[in-house]
């Protein structure tokens, strides 16, 4: 399903985007008309709506060709939208094996159950539900523990029950197929949560504005080349009229696939570029037209980042303890070393890290671990606004939980502000209070986050809304698959920004969307959208995200429950509290 076949042939590997290389690399594993395909984290570097397409694609492979496929990955939405069978694998064997559906409605492994506890599913919430993240660390190969490998992680274990001998795969009575590695299955309550859990976290309600953006541009001049026929230099638009305001204690998270203006507005924010026009304000300060060398060490320690990878960001010649000193000298933190250290100290209990890692070189610490030294350099100079760029999806998922719940309790004591820049919506809907939608430098949609997750919405986040993998097997969703990749900020659309790949389009009249760009429009209660939709369609809008109401029966659920009682879904049947699956006795079988 590529466009252009004949100049796709032409063409070489940079000249594609990250989803065109992808459909060419299953194209060429296709050609000896394999029996067996084996897809190994296939669409993990890829945009949720680019991934929603390649799995597309693979599911009409395997019924037009009749291959079998193995589909190796983290991601359990994605699984359940893919796959028929799991095996979930832990430290060198399967723990838990079945059809998708007794295993995720059903699961009798710990791990399993901690794997689901790590994932925002819906109904997720930062307050009233927080995430778990299973305790301890993968063990190594060599140091694999007697018995069950998970005994040490788990909150079930029984000493000379769980590590008496070697545990075979179990069958799970009332369903073919589905096999457990755990003796204790039929005896654990799974509704027990582990020793320490939090049930509820306190809400904190925002402060005064400490972030504004106003009418930020950022425009890029690129040289022309007599040697490739052009003399004349072009302008990228990489951020159009950016304008938004985060307070104190709020999250505001930036969505957008590649491509959209994320990454360079996160540029000017911290003065690693300077805005075209337009105004940054940090407290009382204007800074979109100081670079970073001049910034005072204030405002530089005032605003900091979390990166994407964790592996990239610590000098691997240094240990932990040194490099956090280093941040505290350069922000001025402490006058003695004494004093630094015992403020590095802290920090390490800060991000929950043992004070012994202050000696640890970076080769020494796995990834969360890693990611926690980042966070706590981040957090060094008592940060007032933190931008997180992507911070979790380098890691596991149940080291994303960890670190994800990690960032909300220092936010919570410290009162900073945070910038979460994700095309992880499901992340996105668990832990922020505000979300701006980007697309193609422009931002489309900003709202709090119950008015994005609900209708009416933006075609744009209409479509990413339904690209998200949902591990929730009572979930219904619309269809819809973008067209298309993300045009060029150098040669953009003329008119709505969104144009070429809006199913929309047919109903605004006299060819609006293709000449002019549509004016911001104010839907109530500060709920913004990009958009020239009239009102009477956007009315008529449907939930993107919906419950099964059979399911819901299934899982003992009535059917007169109350209607959306998470953002953005409809018929959603009461919460369970941290993935909480029915009885034996109260399953469907």
């Amino acid at each position: 399903r590529l466009p252009d076949p004949e100049r796709m042939m032409r063409s070489y590997p940079h000249q594609l985007s990250g989803g065109q290389q992808q459909r060419i690399v299953i194209a060429m594993a296709l050609l000896s008309k394999p029996a067996l395909l084996l897809l190994d984290e296939p669409t993990t570097a890829l945009d949720v709506t680019v991934e929603a397409g390649i799995v597309e694609l693979v599911k009409g492979l395997g019924q037009k060709f009749g291959t079998s496929m193995i589909f190796v990955s983290h991601n359990l939405g994605l699984i359940l939208e893919t796959c028929d069978k799991i095996t979930v694998m832990y430290s060198g064997e399967a723990v838990e094996t079945g059809k998708i559906k007794d295993v995720f409605d059903r699961m009798r492994h710990p791990y399993t159950q901690g794997l689901f506890r790590s994932i925002p599913l819906p109904g997720a919430d930062k307050n009233s539900r927080p995430l778990i993240s299973i305790p301890g660390q993968l063990p190594l190969p060599h140091e694999r523990p007697k018995g069950c490998n998970f005994g040490p992680r788990c909150h079930h274990f029984v000493e000379g029950v769980c590590n008496a001998a070697e545990i075979p795969m179990i069958a799970v009575e009332g369903h073919e197929g589905h096999f457990s590695r755990c003796v204790r299955f039929n005896e654990i309550d799974w509704e027990a949560l582990p020793p320490g859990a939090k049930k509820v976290n306190e809400k904190v309600e925002p402060g005064a504005p400490v972030l504004k953006i106003d009418n930020l541009k950022k425009y890029y001049k690129v040289g022309g080349s007599e040697v490739f026929g052009s003399s004349e230099g072009r302008v990228v638009k990489a951020n159009e009229t950016i304008s938004f305001t985060a307070r104190e204690s709020e999250t505001v998270a930036i969505v957008g696939e590649s491509g959209c203006g994320k990454s360079t507005l996160a540029k000017v924010l911290l003065g690693l570029e300077t805005a075209s026009s337009g105004t940054v304000t940090l407290g009382n300060k204007e800074i979109q037209s100081t670079g970073i060398e001049s910034r005072n060490v204030e405002t530089v320690s005032s605003i900091q980042m979390v990166f994407q990878n964790p592996f990239d960001t610590l000098n691997p010649s240094h240990t932990v303890g040194s490099q956090i000193i280093r941040t505290l000298e350069k922000f001025n933190v402490g006058k003695t070393v004494a004093e630094r250290r015992k403020r590095m100290l802290e920090l390490l209990d800060l991000v929950k890290l043992p004070r012994a890692f202050e000696t640890r070189k970076p080769r020494q610490l796995s990834g969360g671990q890693k990611q926690r030294i980042g966070v706590a350099r981040a957090f060094a100079g008592d940060a007032k606004v933190v931008v997180a760029d992507e911070p979790v999806s380098a890691l596991d998922v149940s080291v994303q939980a960890a670190v994800t719940e990690l960032l909300m309790d220092i936010q919570r004591k410290n009162k900073t502000t945070m910038l979460f820049i994700s095309h992880d919506l499901s992340v996105v809907r668990y832990i922020a209070d505000r979300v701006v939608v980007m697309y193609l430098g422009y931002i489309v949609e900003q709202g709090t986050t119950d008015q994005i997750f609900s209708p009416p919405y933006h075609p744009y986040t209409e479509a990413l809304l339904s690209a998200i993998p949902i591990a929730d097997t009572s979930v219904v969703k619309k269809h819809i698959v973008l067209e298309g990749d993300i045009p060029s900020a150098m040669n953009p659309p003329t008119g709505c920004p969104f144009q070429t790949r809006c199913g929309y389009k047919k109903l605004v009249p006299d060819n609006l969307c293709e000449t002019k760009v549509p004016p911001v429009k104010n839907l109530g209660d500060g709920h913004m959208s990009l958009c020239w939709l009239a009102d009477d369609v956007l009315a008529k809008m449907e939930p993107v995200i919906k419950f099964d109401k059979e399911h819901a029966a299934h899982e003992g659920v009535p059917d007169d429950a109350p209607q959306g009682t998470g953002p953005g879904f409809a018929g959603a049947p009461p919460k369970r509290p941290h993935g909480k699956k029915p009885k034996p006795n109260q399953s469907a079988s």
